[in-house]
């Protein structure tokens, strides 16, 4: 059988790293992992003893495709009181990760060769899924002046149908102040642009908290998820937030596409938004780890990065060294036994200058990392 254009999409490189990473852990390395943008933390231990006893009474069928109830409302709170706004939780679609929540978004926002702008360095999955729907990314290059984020120019010169503004941003970290969010949201409106906000990374801020778009406008999409903040990666649940209007058009394509999210991974949501002091403490780990790879990936060689605002990464300019970082990246491993990512998994034309670093795990696995990377320019460079 013949094979569809539009399912010949890139790999998802960093899934090839972790993939060469267990092969060499396999063949008895000891690896540090700074590839993955995967916390070093289980889900909070509230929710798993939760589930484990929902486990033994509820036979976990079908819920509605929308997401459990108590789920929406409760996620209604958290808007309560992270952004102080009073969202009515029958917006609010739980999905399958965000993952789930991009491909409803792309679905029921835009039609067959519309264009939607994607940053690079970006989150890779927005070109492939977009691809994968016959839809067209178009690349903004943004510029590390501006912190890697998009401008209103970007929006206004490239004949867009929708954008996608990730803050705190992976791969950089970088997040939007109100002002610069409002600009972008407001310019997208004036040029009939749909506005995406990845808030993916949100809860994970260390000197200023992040601003959610909807604290600026409702006629937005909203993406967020359980995997960063709330530990919960392998999971597969997160929600999307949409105009009012919307609301009965994502249910209908999602009952199709999904029926519904996992159900046991829905309870376990449910009781992890209430572990905030555990997740805090996770926070404080990150916190910790990002104050020693910015003092200890200079001391490397490694000056020249966006400011990691908030989420776990920091993405760095190797052009001093290097100008393919897939190669570079390997070299690290195979002589540091240090797994890092790339930069051209988030940047297809200026990414062999950059790769990216994630400081998710333990404290103690970061440092490790910092001494071996250290070792190995000094050794190299």
């Amino acid at each position: 059988m013949k094979k569809s254009n539009r399912s010949n999409v890139d790999p998802f490189i960093v899934m090839d790293v972790m993939e060469a990473a267990r092969k060499a852990e396999q063949s008895g390395k000891k690896i540090v992992h700074m590839e993955v943008g995967q916390p070093g933390t289980p889900a909070p231990k509230v929710a798993s003893q939760y589930i484990s006893e929902e486990l033994k009474t509820n036979n976990l069928g079908y819920t509605v495709t929308l997401g459990l109830p108590q789920l929406r409302s409760r996620i209604s709170k958290l808007y309560g009181d992270w952004y102080n706004i009073d969202l009515n939780p029958e917006r609010i679609v739980i999905t399958t990760g965000s993952s789930g929540g991009f491909i409803l978004s792309f679905a029921t926002l835009f039609d067959v060769g519309e264009r939607v702008g994607v940053s690079s360095p970006g989150y890779p999955s927005y070109r492939q899924i977009l691809k994968a729907q016959n839809l067209v990314p178009i690349d903004i290059e943004t510029k590390l002046q501006n912190k890697y984020q998009p401008t209103i120019e970007d929006v206004k010169n490239n004949n867009l149908n929708g954008v996608i503004v990730a803050s705190p941003a992976n791969p950089t970290g970088s997040m939007l102040d109100k002002s610069s969010l409002t600009k972008l949201i407001e310019c997208s409106k004036e040029h009939d642009v749909s506005f995406i906000s990845d808030e993916i990374y949100h809860g994970l801020e260390y000197e200023s908290k992040a601003v959610s778009a909807l604290e600026i406008t409702d006629d937005c999409y909203v993406i967020n998820s359980f995997s960063k903040y709330f530990s919960m990666t392998g999971w597969r649940v997160g929600w999307m937030i949409v105009p009012e209007n919307h609301v009965r058009q994502v249910e209908k394509v999602s009952q199709n596409l999904f029926i519904c999210p996992p159900h046991a991974s829905q309870i376990t949501a449910l009781a992890a938004l209430d572990a905030k002091e555990e997740l805090d403490q996770n926070l404080n780990v990150y916190r910790k780890n990002r104050e020693i790879l910015l003092k200890e990936l200079p001391e490397a060689g490694f000056t020249t990065f966006s400011p990691p605002d908030g989420a776990f990464y920091i993405y760095v300019d190797i052009s001093e060294y290097s100008n393919d970082s897939l190669s570079f990246c390997k070299k690290v491993l195979a002589e540091a036994n240090v797994a890092i990512t790339p930069g051209i998994d988030f940047d297809q034309k200026r990414g062999n200058s950059t790769i990216r670093f994630s400081y998710a795990r333990s404290t103690e696995d970061i440092i490790e990392g910092a001494k071996k990377i250290k070792e190995f320019m000094l050794k190299n460079y």
